[in-house]
């Protein structure tokens, strides 16, 4: 049996993880911890909590992910996104665990139109996407055994996009949604699924890891509502429009050029995920 500690179990990244882990019959023991449990800004209580625990595997899913929030908040940004990360890989690599690690693509600047592999360079463009760059730098530094995992547009159990959207419907007449940003919704269980399967291989190294194809926030919008049935006007808008304080980037396609070298690419279309999670019990 393999013990791992899980940071952000609260978070929809982790209560999947944590959900997956579960099932897989007592092959894996698993030490879940959030922010009141763990703060992995405190070096001290990060190397002590490990040190006690000494798990085989530390799966990374706690983030300062309020895009906005991190402009006005840079320091807190950095202080999670990047140190945080930090202390769990060196207090990882100091037992001779394993770190996962995850990333996003706003590492990368948005420009171009062909998606991005994980050997392209990255440029990101807000505090948020410095701060997660800084990250993945320092968890390769720290811990040779590190799996980081760039994903994208993520949605589960707990505040979404989708939830959102079916929310507003409710509220509003008119839904006024982004057209020219570009990216790839993707499914917690789709990203938990290959998560799990990179730690059974044991394949150490950077990997992009969202569901196939892509859309527009807008074009994701009106996908919910087809599938759900709902009637709502959306609007597409521009970036400019919605004029939010974090620069967005505008073609965020991720390709998992890495996972299907390896043939580990277990991720489903962005539609097919959708409409697996709409047709459970998802309300707004």
């Amino acid at each position: 049996m393999r013990k791992i500690l899980l940071t952000g179990c609260r978070g929809q990244l982790g209560k999947e993880i944590s959900r997956q882990l579960n099932q897989r019959n007592g092959e894996y023991e698993v030490v879940e911890t959030d922010v009141h449990s763990l703060d992995i800004t405190d070096r001290d209580q990060v190397f002590r909590l490990v040190s006690e625990q000494k798990p085989q595997v530390i799966i990374n899913c706690a983030a300062y992910t309020n895009v906005d929030a991190c402009e006005g908040n840079e320091a807190e940004a950095f202080k999670i996104n990047a140190t945080g990360a930090q202390n769990l890989s060196t207090a990882a690599c100091n037992i001779g665990a394993e770190i996962v690690q995850i990333s996003t693509d706003y590492v990368f600047d948005g420009e171009g139109r062909s998606p991005r592999r994980e050997y392209d360079a990255i440029n990101p463009q807000s505090s948020y996407g410095r701060s997660k760059a800084l990250g993945e730098q320092l968890v390769r530094e720290a811990n040779p055994r590190h799996f980081i995992l760039r994903t994208a547009w993520l949605y589960g159990d707990g505040n979404n996009f989708v939830r959102t959207m079916l929310r507003l419907a409710g509220d509003k007449k008119v839904l006024h949604v982004v057209n020219d940003q570009v990216g790839t919704p993707t499914s917690t269980v789709d990203l938990a699924k290959c998560i799990l399967n990179l730690i059974h291989a044991r394949s150490y190294g950077t990997y992009h890891a969202t569901c196939e194809g892509e859309c527009s926030w807008y074009e994701f919008s009106k996908k919910i509502f087809e599938i759900k049935k709902i009637r709502a006007e959306v609007r597409p808008i521009t970036t400019e429009q919605l004029n939010r304080p974090a620069k967005r980037p505008k073609y965020s396609v991720l390709d998992n050029y890495m996972l299907k070298q390896l043939h580990l690419n277990t991720f489903r279309n962005w539609e097919d995920s959708l409409e697996e999670y709409l047709k459970g019990e998802v309300t707004a």
